[in-house]
């Protein structure tokens, strides 16, 4: 049967305000559920499920800060459905409100909190619920909630870096694209046909920039179906294991962005297993687990093949000297974690290495695009400009 959710104003029995979401599959049975709660309802306002219980990922910040509220309130030993009760009051994204209420009513129904968050899977993802489940089976939910949370504002701090560092060098690629287009496809032709009907002798350079300046003018339709066509292919492959594997292959040999991209990979893998294993989560579990979260189809195999090796009787030292995404770096210190018994401890070391060396290379790469867009910037201006003065200078001598 389909729920809807309804935005509530009630009162409870001491007489105060109270608000937020319900989700019931009638207007009568959340009146029901709001009266077994205590509470007196005094509006219902109808809304679709689907527009405030995840339609979409809430985003890594709030999804991040919501977990560490979650885990402090736990350690005070307040029970899970009084705690999401009270994080549902002050929530004030309609979205995540509805989502906490949700929970915390299937966790009042006899669910447990992995159940609760299933059916919001594509909110809180995959990883984030399985962690949760396993939590749950080793009695160590605070303690990983509070992982889970460091872990999520580690990579949205170093997600925000990385996308900093590529904003400003995107705006201004896009900036002087539209610019040059305008130059080439209407400045230009339009000299280059004022020279030709003084009878000046256009140079090759103008001759090109007038005829593609042409094109533009006449096929600017055909230019924008290709450009389209192509980020469409872009995004349909990247959808799929080939194209991504080719996608990912062909960026990781673009110089600085070819370190990041792994370091990113390493750093979430290191993260999950770490996390997992620390909370009780046999280590095979914790390997898929940390490669499906890792975001690479190469470093995906690197975990498959581990976990194949292990399964068949080989010491995870000896698997690790197969992997081929894993840096040796991390290989060696995986390595000395199993050795001693601390491979979580090891895991984080590794994992803020390379947070630390990421943030690093996104420094060094926002440093290293500016010198190039400043050369190509000169350069397209140098060939317009050309393009435009040579045959002023031809037409001069000419009059000359």
């Amino acid at each position: 049967m389909s729920t809807v959710a309804f935005q509530y104003r009630a009162v409870d029995q001491r007489g105060r305000s109270r608000s937020g979401v319900a989700t019931a599959a009638s207007r009568a049975e959340a009146v029901r559920q709001l009266s077994s709660q205590g509470l007196t309802p005094l509006s219902l306002t109808e809304s679709r499920t689907g527009s405030l219980l995840g339609s979409g990922r809430v985003p890594a910040k709030v999804l991040a800060h919501f977990t560490a509220q979650l885990s402090v309130l736990l350690a005070a030993r307040v029970s899970i459905s009084e705690v999401l009760v009270c994080l549902a009051e002050q929530e004030t994204d309609p979205r995540l409100k509805g989502i906490i209420t949700n929970l915390a009513q299937r966790i009042e129904a006899g669910e447990t909190l992995s159940e609760a968050l299933r059916a919001h899977a594509g909110v809180f993802g995959a990883t984030y619920i399985e962690t949760v489940r396993s939590a749950e089976s080793s009695g160590n939910l605070i303690k990983v909630l509070d992982l889970l949370s460091d872990m999520m504002e580690r990579q949205e701090e170093t997600r925000r870096q990385v996308q900093s560092a590529l904003t400003y060098p995107a705006i201004v690629m896009g900036m002087l694209l539209l610019g040059c287009t305008f130059l080439v496809g209407y400045v230009v032709p339009k000299f280059a046909r004022m020279f030709a009907q003084r009878g000046v002798e256009l140079p090759w350079l103008t001759r090109v920039l007038g005829a593609v300046g042409d094109s533009i003018q006449s096929y600017w339709w055909l230019y924008a179906l290709v450009i389209g066509s192509l980020i469409f292919a872009t995004r349909r492959a990247w959808r799929t294991p080939a194209g991504r594997a080719w996608i990912e292959g062909a960026l990781h040999r673009v110089p600085i962005i070819g370190r990041i991209l792994p370091g990113l990979a390493i750093s979430r893998f290191a993260h999950i297993l770490g996390m997992g294993v620390s909370s009780g989560v046999p280590l095979l579990e914790s390997i898929d687990m940390a490669g499906r979260s890792s975001g690479r189809a190469a470093m995906k195999r690197d975990a498959d093949m581990l976990i194949e090796r292990v399964r068949g009787g080989d010491r995870l030292a000896d698997a690790l000297k197969k992997c081929r995404y894993l840096s040796q770096f991390s290989r060696r210190m995986l390595s000395a974690g199993e050795a001693s018994g601390e491979l979580s401890e090891m895991c984080r070391v590794v994992a803020r290495h390379y947070d630390r060396e990421t943030s690093h290379l996104t420094k060094v790469l926002s440093q290293a695009i500016e010198p190039l867009l400043i050369v190509g910037l000169a350069g397209l201006v140098l060939v317009v400009g050309l393009a435009i003065f040579l045959p002023m200078w031809n037409m001069v001598n000419l009059v000359g």
